[in-house]
């Protein structure tokens, strides 16, 4: 199975993580990691560059993931698009995506980063569904994956907190037939 994304758009591509990726993906992010990218995705904001270099190398390793990098035309690492979770009995899998900087969002780099996973999802895994959850305070990333194809399918309510408010958990996937019928139009 070719399981390789090389993609370009604007100077921007998307490929693979590397094992020789992980110095830049930990000193262009982590340091220190951007207080709104912590926020928006319900991590913490500190990491020490040990846990950085530890989890990326751990994720190079897994069978149930694919770890894509999105890199700026300049070389930088930029974000990162992740399909996870694989249940390979089901064909079904979670995805997440993250633009670390905020100078890089709002120009379509992660819809189109969405959409580039999103099809490597079902044309190179063959699965059936592709699932994620979003914040009721992120509605831009909301709207990134409805714009590709994600449906609304159940909300958590209150399941996160937003500084000292509840938020909710919003969950979303896209089906294989679904996206079949998206890449015909």
């Amino acid at each position: 199975m070719n399981t390789a994304i090389t993609e370009e758009k604007n100077g921007f591509s998307i490929r693979m993580a590397r094992a020789d990726d992980v110095t830049n993906y930990y000193e262009q992010n982590y340091c220190p990691l951007d207080r709104e990218v912590a926020r928006l995705t319900g991590c913490k904001e500190n990491f020490t560059k040990e846990e950085v270099t530890s989890f990326f190398l751990k994720s190079l390793e897994e069978d149930d993931r694919y770890f894509f990098l999105i890199i700026a035309p300049d070389g930088r690492i930029i974000g990162e698009s992740v399909i996870n979770e694989i249940d390979w009995n089901l064909r079904s899998a979670n995805f997440r995506i993250c633009l670390y900087h905020t100078t890089e969002r709002g120009k379509g780099i992660g819809t189109w980063a969405t959409e580039v996973t999103r099809d490597f999802a079902f044309e190179k895994l063959k699965l059936h569904r592709l699932e994620l959850d979003v914040y009721s305070f992120n509605p831009g990333a909301e709207k990134t994956y409805l714009k590709a194809g994600f449906r609304r399918e159940g909300v958590l309510r209150d399941a996160v907190m937003d500084g000292a408010m509840y938020a909710d958990d919003i969950l979303m996937s896209i089906l294989e037939d679904e996206w079949r019928a998206l890449k015909e139009q």
